[in-house]
């Protein structure tokens, strides 16, 4: 038995559509099971007018059960009896008196006979409907009921193998039925079904396209067809697609070319303009890469072939492609330094100035960076000034996505280096963890400069996040700037750059959220976080390069056969000295003598040490950290041998200070590496 549910209403925005059709197929299964009426699958659909739920294999009635409930004593006050029995329904006599830790106790056996999945779902969806958690609705009407928009009619069957019935119930004046409805245009009338494949099926005829990927790879192909058909290639935006799928049920694709005043206008503004203000995607020369048609996706056929459709679509188009090129115009004619020099008048923050402070700040910092990083200083300098000018021009006030962008045109009209023409297009990445890394030596000091005043500004004004409330985006920043950091190889102690600006214990919490953000940036590298304390323990942590070789070296060694045992072997000398120490009130920290080594174990981990602690050392120093593992492998057979032939807890006092002393030189040796204290076994 099958369940088949649609919800028939005017034009559902795109955006919400898979959000809902998710919550409907949660809402429903969730409260069928917890009602006792199981499935074996379930999945949802979404039209600009229709959420449809199919939901198969469904149990066709709840099992029978029976509830225990424990009452009071037997001895209780008889309103305490009483409001029990109201509680159960049932009468004294119908309960039953068992002993108990306490005396003899009434218990109340209440038998619950299974319901039919008809009569369940019935009682469910009025709720669901009544309470269905839309992030915008409406009332219409003189009913109760909210939805995104005028509800229309409820569709709801249980589809069996030689019928089906329908699931009836009411809400705010609507009853369930079997009929739903085609295309708004083509297939307006009635349709009845009987069951999901009838339902599809006839939806089909009737000029509705069920499945939204259906719909976009409809779109998609068309598109792509048409475009091949005059050498030209449509650009992939998989967000505006999906977006477009959303808002037709009947896809019908038509190409049009732009009129050739507008061609000049740079890609990124022609493909904004038609895909925020009108949905269209945009068709490209493949070479060139100019945009120089769109396609538009109507929701009908028409007997003309879409040429009223293109022609309104057309004449809307030009009028939005005058304002970007009258914006285009008027912006080449102010340069770059005054459109910045106008963000003096823009507030950044009431606690940290105007926009124009902030590139102050940003272009003294990225001077400072520029050595570390290898960018030239006065570039970059020249850079950090200009990055932020487009703010204030009049084609990012239309479109503010096309910040950066922008300002890489306006720097190329201009005539300046490329490099900082890239700057201004590549200092807001990377935007998330997906997002690429900018490369080039002037982008990356200027990213990496805009990002650490943005979180040295606000911890400066004590606006840190709290919790899953982060406003100013500052956890994003900071990983902007590991990323930076480490695609880069940017040798820097972000400390320094801190204290340049704010009190020490200022800049060591800073560090600290940094470090926090570096291990879920390397959790997600599959770097385990004991191994990420272990290395954040050690000198020099804020030199995020270093500290990731280490980290990942050391992660890479405790896999091995080898790594396991000799962190065994740090364990159980550390653990035997700690506790030792703690016994004498003493800490073992003299070289211990070879001199008084008794057994030929413990000389051969005399021999081992001396030779492995100088060659650890100098690796390390030289950041030649999978060596230095190497070289601590081959401590794992002597420290092994040691701990089977030796008791380090010998009667003589001498021997046991100086092998307690050993086991010192032990730890010593391998925390040149890391804090093998902070390592799990």
């Amino acid at each position: 038995m099958d369940l088949l549910l649609e919800l028939f209403s005017e034009e559902i925005p795109a955006r919400m559509q898979e959000r809902a059709a998710d919550d409907l197929k949660k809402l429903v299964t969730d409260a069928m099971v917890a009602r006792g009426i199981t499935y074996a699958s379930a999945g949802v659909f979404a039209t600009p007018r229709r959420l449809t739920l199919v939901v198969e294999t469904v149990l066709e009635r709840a099992p029978d059960l029976k509830e225990e409930r424990k009452g009071p004593r037997a001895d209780a006050p008889e309103k305490a009896l009483d409001g029990f029995l109201r509680s159960t329904g049932l009468t004294l006599d119908q309960l039953e008196l068992r002993d108990d830790k306490k005396g003899q106790t009434y218990f109340a056996v209440i038998d619950k006979p299974g319901r039919s999945a008809a009569e369940v779902i019935a009682e469910i969806l009025p709720e669901i409907i009544l309470n269905f958690p839309w992030p915008k609705s409406m009332r219409w009407g003189a009913g109760e009921l909210r939805w995104v928009r005028p509800l229309r009619s409820i569709l709801c069957l249980l589809e069996h193998e030689d019928d089906a019935e329908v699931v009836d119930f009411e809400v705010a004046g609507f009853r369930s039925g079997d009929v739903t409805f085609g295309h708004r245009f083509h297939a307006p009338d009635p349709i009845k079904v009987t069951g999901f494949d009838q339902y599809r099926s006839k939806l089909s005829r009737a000029y509705v396209t069920l499945d939204t990927e259906d719909r976009a790879e409809s779109i998609w192909s068309d598109a792509v067809n048409q475009a091949f058909a005059l050498g030209l290639e449509v650009v992939e935006d998989v967000r505006l697609l999906n977006e477009i799928a959303g808002l037709v049920e009947h896809p019908v694709v038509y190409l049009g070319h732009i009129d050739r005043e507008f061609l000049e206008l740079p890609p990124e503004v022609l493909q904004t303009s038609m895909a925020e203000h009108q949905k269209f995607l945009s068709v490209k020369e493949p070479k060139s890469g100019r945009i120089e048609a769109y396609i538009v996706v109507a929701n009908r056929e028409t007997k003309d072939n879409g040429a009223t459709i293109m022609a309104g679509n057309k004449k809307v188009l030009n009028a939005r492609l005058s304002d970007a090129k009258f914006f285009w115009e008027n912006d080449l004619r102010t340069p770059l330094a005054e459109m910045a020099s106008q963000l003096e008048n823009v507030t950044f923050h009431n606690k940290l100035g105007s926009q124009r402070d902030r590139i102050d700040r940003i272009a003294s910092l990225a001077k400072y960076l520029a050595p570390a990083i290898g960018a030239d200083a006065e570039l970059t300098h020249q850079a950090a000034e200009l990055a932020k000018g487009d703010l204030s021009s009049e084609m990012v006030y239309e479109f503010p996505e096309l910040q950066g962008i922008m300002g890489r045109y306006y720097a190329q009209a201009a005539g300046l280096d490329h490099a900082v023409a890239d700057a201004c297009a590549e200092h807001y990445s990377p935007l998330g963890p997906s997002d690429d890394v900018p490369r080039a030596p002037v982008s990356v000091a200027v990213a990496m400069a805009d990002k650490i005043d943005t979180l040295t500004g606000f911890w400066g004004i004590d606006e840190k996040p709290s919790g899953s409330k982060d406003p100013f985006a500052l956890r994003r920043a900071a990983l902007g700037v590991i990323r930076l950091i480490l695609a880069n190889g940017v040798r820097i102690g972000l400390l320094d750059i801190f204290r340049q600006k704010k009190p020490a214990e200022w800049s060591d919490d800073l560090l600290s959220f940094f470090q926090d953000r570096l291990k879920v940036f390397l959790r997600d590298q599959r770097v385990s976080h004991d191994v990420i304390d272990a290395c954040l323990a050690m000198p020099n942590a804020d030199d995020f390069v270093l500290l990731v070789a280490r980290a990942t070296a050391l992660q890479a060694f405790l896999k091995t056969e080898d790594g396991e045992n000799v962190l065994q072997g740090f364990k159980r000398a550390n653990n035997i000295l700690r506790a030792e120490e703690a016994k004498d009130g003493v800490f073992y920290e003299m070289p211990a003598d070879v001199k008084f080594a008794e057994d030929a174990n413990e000389i051969a981990l005399f021999d081992a040490l001396s030779l492995a602690q100088p060659k650890i050392r100098d690796l390390v120093a030289a950041e030649r950290f999978s060596d230095s593992m190497s070289e601590m492998a081959k401590l794992r057979t002597p420290i092994d041998a040691f701990f089977d032939a030796v008791q380090v807890n010998t009667d003589n006092q001498v021997v046991r200070r100086n092998r307690l002393c050993l086991l010192n030189q032990i730890v010593e040796t391998l925390g040149q590496i890391a804090d093998f204290t902070r390592l799990e076994g």
